[in-house]
């Protein structure tokens, strides 16, 4: 029987480390919706993981984020924030916009 519990806990243990593990390649990143603009415009990511991509609308209107590269669509509520995954990416250039600005709310992720 100490032998099964053993076994068990030690299962335990190395289902928790793998756990870990997928949360160390998530990488966190921010932009910021201020006037109609977003902060950075270029924003650097680490290319092959996993992003989760935090988008904080500072502004009194909603903003709408969209990339036809990333395939994502989001609306951003005055205000308020939200979170989007992308990836893991490949090195490159990423557009995205604000669809209800598309004249001023504009940027990039870069992959590296």
């Amino acid at each position: 029987m100490n032998h099964r519990w053993a076994t068990l806990l030690l299962a335990g243990f190395v289902g928790a480390y793998g756990i870990g593990q997928l949360h160390a390649e998530e990488a966190t990143a921010t932009l910021t919706i201020v006037n109609h603009r977003f902060e950075p415009a270029e924003l650097a990511v680490p290319a092959g993981q996993k992003i989760k991509l935090i988008v904080e609308n500072k502004d009194a209107t909603a903003e709408e984020f969209e990339s036809y590269e990333l395939n994502r669509e989001k609306v951003v509520p005055a205000k308020g924030s939200v979170v989007i995954f992308v990836g893991p990416l490949k090195p490159g250039r990423y557009p995205f916009f604000g669809d209800f600005n598309k004249e001023t709310a504009k940027g990039v992720l870069v992959a590296k």
